[in-house]
């Protein structure tokens, strides 16, 4: 075969692509720009708050004053979301501060909404900064966590954030059916429009420790591996990715 064939049959050319910058540049399957990206903020009752989480250096626990101040600075730089993680004055065995109308979220949601209405307010939706045990939902007296009693208090507190103003709801407590179930309730109260943004797939990993430190969300006894995924099943995280969009 000589030269001149060869080069006739070589019909795929996939350098053709490769070629000029912005032909690469056009072609890019993958970007990624501020309006990726989603600003992790931790509030805390009271004013004039703004405390260093030790583990992570630049990261604060702020009242809704100091919130406020963080999230036109976000905003002034082109950000276009915040997502909030909320650690109350108090806690007790179910998480109740997680849906009072007054909690710390909820305030911190109107502060946000007064000062910079044009930021997304996304916030969390779990309750292992709510809980005196640390774990993401009710436990019973062997320390397991059941997973339907829990099901019914992350309605609640949907509801109670979007009733304070949330516009997206994050649920990451790794319960089976909680996407259903926060969307009935949150339909049933009169926010269909208040989309889900799920943890659809949270492995139990060694990597939230510098998060439970800023959250405050250690547990007190045991550990997530009975609700979080096994890092070690891909597998299963698609599956769980299923189950919720179903």
């Amino acid at each position: 075969m000589d030269l001149e064939t060869s080069n006739d049959a070589l019909r795929d050319r996939p350098r053709r692509l490769r070629a000029h910058p912005m032909v690469r540049r056009l072609v890019r399957e993958t970007t990624l720009a501020r309006d990726d990206l989603i600003l992790p903020l931790f509030t805390v009752p009271g004013s004039g708050v703004k405390d260093e989480v030790s583990s992570m250096p630049g990261v604060f626990r702020e009242s809704a004053d100091e919130l406020a101040e963080s999230c036109r600075a976000a905003a002034d730089l082109g950000l276009p979301a915040v997502i909030l993680f909320g650690i109350p004055a108090t806690k007790d065995a179910e998480g109740s501060a997680a849906w009072a109308a007054g909690g710390v979220v909820q305030r911190a949601l109107a502060s946000i909404a007064a000062a910079v209405p044009e930021l997304l307010r996304i916030v969390d939706l779990c309750f292992c900064e709510y809980t005196d045990h640390g774990h993401c939902g009710v436990v019973d007296e062997q320390g397991e966590v059941l997973n339907d009693p829990t099901l019914a208090n992350l309605a609640r507190q949907a509801v109670s954030l979007a009733d304070a103003g949330a516009q997206v709801i994050a649920p990451s407590g790794m319960m089976d059916g909680m996407v259903a179930a926060i969307r009935t309730g949150l339909d049933a109260s009169g926010h269909e429009d208040v989309p889900i943004l799920a943890y659809a797939a949270k492995y139990a990993s060694a990597f939230y420790g510098p998060f439970r430190d800023a959250a405050d969300s250690t547990p007190a006894f045991g550990d997530r591996r009975g609700y979080q995924q096994d890092p070690a099943n891909s597998d299963e995280a698609l599956r769980e990715v299923e189950l919720d969009l179903d």
